[in-house]
């Protein structure tokens, strides 16, 4: 793989812990080295943040919020900004594609007066709605143009860059990735299913990931199609969750969070993995143990991984079109099995954080060519 040549600065919002091992390798692929500026997520957005890099520099952000992260008229400035890149010196900066992060425009002026290259990063720009729609749109076009180039999630997302006037060839796709290359073939799985099938969830319990929906699908199908139902992760609905379940689908079983050995078990032993709500970069990890996936449609981050060979995509809280994808894909374990192996060639090639590393390889050396001596 080619190294970028210079100091890369990287600047986050906030910096999740499953974001570490992507930027641990992008560090050992900057010969300059890399430096990271992110804060603290809000307490309510139960996000589970990182607090050290080992390849990386980490410097830390005071993130002054105005509203939750969630309104359409959230609004963020982050302390020390220009100190840390005063500090850094870097030669190429990455940020958030965020125009509601308003010190990032001083960061943008700061390299561009002295000639030095700023990358975007993120999932797109799909329309606006709501309050001030017209206003904030307006404001995205002004600070994306005055960007070098934009590094998409996914292929949607350089659609919508590319909608807003950003030029093709100064737009590049990473694949949104959480793990490495698989270094191991996925488990052999028999061609019938010898017990009922297992159905797999991990992630965090929390209202968005609709497994209120996934627990209403299964309970729906009939008697002798029924699935195993296994929910791995914990959160602030699984009180609810469990009571719900009670109810419905009292065969579902809540694992807790499990890690390790224990969740590779798991992995291992199911027939299908099912995201019915939206985020979960725990497709990938489902896919890289020969997995067929079902998901629920969302920001686009799904679209270039879920594809009809080798799973379903649906739409966002339809109970009724999960079921009917898993009455589907039940139905016939052999081409449950041939879809496996298409989402074991999709992580081993496409869509991984070695690929993710080599497209912000790309993108840098479109936008800093120039190697310093």
């Amino acid at each position: 793989m080619d190294a970028f040549w210079g100091r890369l600065a990287l600047q986050q919002r906030v910096l999740p812990v499953y974001r570490t091992p992507f930027l641990e390798a992008l560090a050992s692929a900057c010969a300059g080295g890399l430096s990271v500026f992110a804060g603290q997520p809000l307490p309510q957005e139960q996000i589970t943040s990182a607090g050290a890099l080992q390849a990386a520099q980490f410097a830390k952000a005071r993130n002054r919020n105005f509203l939750h992260p969630g309104s359409p008229l959230y609004q963020c400035w982050q302390d020390g900004l220009l100190d840390w890149l005063e500090g850094w010196q870097p030669d190429a900066l990455v940020v958030e594609a965020n125009p509601r992060y308003h010190s990032t425009p001083q960061a943008v002026r700061w390299m561009h007066d002295r000639g030095r290259p700023v990358l975007g990063w993120g999932l797109g720009a799909p329309p606006l709605h709501g309050p001030l729609a017209s206003w904030r749109q307006h404001s995205r076009q002004k600070f994306l143009r005055s960007l070098d180039g934009l590094i998409a999630y996914s292929q949607r997302g350089a659609e919508e860059y590319h909608r807003l006037g950003m030029p093709l060839e100064r737009i590049f796709v990473a694949p949104n990735a959480a793990a490495p290359r698989p270094v191991s073939l996925p488990p052999p799985r028999p061609q019938v299913f010898l017990e009922a099938p297992a159905v797999l969830f991990v992630g965090r319990l929390q209202q968005r990931k609709r497994i209120d929906n996934l627990l209403q699908a299964c309970a729906s199908l009939p008697a002798e199609r029924q699935p195993r139902l296994w929910i791995v992760g914990d959160g602030p609905a699984r009180q609810e969750l469990e009571a719900l379940a009670e109810r419905l689908y009292p065969q579902a079983e809540f694992k807790g969070a499990l890690y390790g050995v224990e969740l590779e078990a798991y992995f291992t032993q199911a027939d299908l993995f099912v995201l019915p709500g939206t985020g979960g970069l725990a497709v990938q990890q489902a896919m890289s143990r020969g997995l067929p996936v079902i998901a629920a449609e969302g920001d686009g981050t799904q679209d270039d991984l879920v594809r009809p060979a080798n799973g379903w995509r649906i739409p966002a809280n339809d109970w009724q079109a999960l079921k009917l994808a898993l009455q589907e894909a039940l139905a016939d374990p052999a081409r449950l099995r041939r879809m496996g192996a298409e989402s074991y060639r999709i992580v081993a090639e496409e869509a991984n954080i070695e690929v993710m590393v080599a497209a912000f390889l790309r993108a840098l050396k479109a936008v800093a060519p120039v190697v310093k001596l």
